[in-house]
């Protein structure tokens, strides 16, 4: 059994156990730091989606600081099993809400205006080309002034019309947060 810790928030510290999977691989604590540096410690109203949920970490560590609601997408079994015991171990069932499916049978359901994303969260299988594959639904996923915090195998300038405006290295892990039209924070 493996383990991811919560690293801010009203569940600092937490661990969460998950089983081994295929391509599955948490966002480690330094880039999760980073990353929610980036956001703001406080995700107070924010609705947020993890689409690659795997272990959960980007999710219920959205959770912990705050989140309004977090959909997570998930479509292996015992990962999914795995998710859903955390969010018991954790209460966190009634801002939460996880589903078994594929991320593009997800990503290309109708989703109605009042429910599309603040951050979206992308940590996809590496060289399968997802955020060439994700570019054209996020206009309806996502809200007008919508984060996009996507990990790639490279640094990425834009996906869709969202161009990164932070981005970071941690090992063979690219990370970048997204806004629509921003471009300041690459070089």
């Amino acid at each position: 059994m493996n383990s991811v810790r919560i690293i801010g928030g009203a569940w600092r510290h937490r661990v969460l156990r998950f089983s081994d999977s295929e391509n599955l691989r948490p966002t480690p604590d330094r880039v999760r730091e980073t990353l929610f540096n980036w956001l703001g410690q406080d995700l107070s109203g924010l609705s947020c989606l993890d689409l690659f949920a795997g272990s959960g970490a980007l999710g219920f560590e959205a959770l912990s600081r705050g989140a309004r609601r977090v959909v997570m997408i998930e479509r292996a079994p015992k990962v999914l099993a795995t998710l859903r015991k955390n969010a018991e171990i954790l209460f966190a069932t009634a801002r939460l809400q996880i589903i078994d499916s594929d991320a593009i049978k997800f990503v290309a359901l109708p989703l109605p205006t009042d429910q599309r994303f603040d951050v979206l969260f992308f940590d996809p299988p590496y060289g399968q080309g997802w955020a060439n594959r994700l570019a054209p639904f996020l206009p309806r996923l996502a809200k007008e002034d919508a984060r996009v915090y996507l990990e790639a195998e490279e640094t990425l300038r834009a996906c869709g019309d969202w161009q990164t405006a932070r981005c970071g290295r941690a090992g063979r892990v690219h990370f970048h947060l997204m806004q629509r039209g921003h471009t300041d924070g690459v070089e």
